[in-house]
């Protein structure tokens, strides 16, 4: 058999959307789907459309929304590597800025003057999100300028806004109740961590309590992945994710550092000066260091610096006001909060780029198949 799909590039991920009147309704069906397509239980996913890496085996089905005021509605799913299964549990803010721009391609949306606005819904998690497309000369473009850290490759313009984006998953910003305390992760010393929900569920370790610094390499923070699952594993129940004797994952929490600004150079090569940005931030994409970080993870970041006492405002030394320079593997990413409101941010701005980058009909193996047997 074989499915339509577009290959978007949206920010520093790649994804595969797909129409949902051309995939299964049913969850189960449409995991077993993806996995074939993806060639999912394999670890280097050769023989199928995966990219092999978490931030390239991530796919979204689109469709007109139901819901007034909201444009699209679209499922993400994290397509694992060599699981042969697939995370439901997360939205990807990258995988959104290739919506938007599909949205306005495909005529889901009207081009309406230079910039076209498309809200969105993600079905996973319930998040609603806005994506201004640049649409200059009343037209779509295929191609653009716009660049993000992680690439020198230019894409469409399209600025991404998280709406009211604190609660979400676990229904408040702080499940603890409590802006950061210490976590026991083994038999080691605690770490202080801050655990918040803006954007995802996100637990931030002050990298000093760990003897880190929030700067690490990716070499290092390959090493660190071991550990950083352990924090997320401890993390999880104490943040209503984990239900008694349940099997943790490896997609909520997010987990990562954060330390000082300190001067570094980009995996791209270009220096960065410690007076270049606020607050320095690697974090695990699954069980990976993240190349960059995801949008979800930097309105996460972005949210508890506006709180006394988190791991972020005490390294940045007061709450942060509406501009956040986060330091990441491949740049600065500056995250805006605007209409902040006791402590909450109500709108959560990064800008993005985006481009669709082929048509295809993906071949998938049917049950009884070589491959599927």
């Amino acid at each position: 058999m074989h499915i339509p799909a577009t290959l978007v590039r949206g920010g520093t991920s790649k994804c595969w959307l797909f129409n949902q009147v051309e995939v299964p309704a049913d969850r189960g069906d449409l995991e077993r789907l993806l996995v074939a397509a993806y060639g999912a239980t394999d670890p280097v996913e050769l023989d199928g459309v995966g990219g092999a890496t978490p931030t390239t085996s991530k796919a979204a089905v689109v469709s007109a929304s139901p819901q007034p005021g909201v444009d699209v509605d679209y499922l993400f799913a994290q397509v694992g590597i060599g699981t042969g299964s697939v995370e439901w549990t997360s939205n990807c803010g990258n995988c959104a800025t290739g919506v938007a721009l599909y949205a306005v391609t495909r005529g889901m949306v009207p081009v309406t003057g230079d910039r076209t606005r498309v809200v969105m819904r993600n079905t996973n998690t319930g998040a609603v999100l806005e994506g201004i497309v640049d649409t200059t000369g009343g037209v779509v473009h295929h191609f653009g300028r716009q660049t993000v850290p992680g690439t020198r490759a230019g894409g469409v313009a399209v600025g991404l806004t998280f709406r009211d984006p604190a609660g979400g998953t676990t229904g408040v910003l702080l499940p603890t109740g409590r802006v950061a305390q210490d976590l026991r992760v083994g038999a080691a010393e605690p770490v202080r961590v801050s655990m918040v929900t803006a954007g995802a569920p996100v637990v931030l370790v002050d990298a000093a309590s760990a003897g880190r610094t929030g700067a690490e390499s990716l070499e290092r923070m390959s090493a660190d992945v071991p550990w950083l699952r352990t924090v997320r594993h401890a993390a999880a129940p104490l943040m209503g994710l984990l239900q008694p004797g349940g099997e943790p994952g490896d997609a909520v929490p997010k987990v990562g550092l954060v330390g000082p600004p300190v001067p570094y150079t980009t995996t791209l090569g270009e220096p960065i000066g410690a007076q270049d940005y606020d607050v320095s931030v690697r974090m695990l994409t699954m069980n990976a260091p993240h190349p960059a970080i995801g949008l979800t993870s930097a309105v996460a970041v972005a949210a508890a610096g506006l709180l006394e006492g988190s791991v972020v405002s005490r390294t940045t030394g007061s709450p942060t006001d509406e501009w956040l320079r986060l330091g990441t593997p491949a740049g600065v990413v500056a995250v805006r909060c605007t209409d902040v409101r006791d402590g909450l941010p109500h709108r959560v701005t990064v800008q993005r780029a985006a481009r669709l980058l082929a048509d295809a009909r993906i071949y998938v193996p049917e049950a009884g198949s070589p491959r599927a047997a």
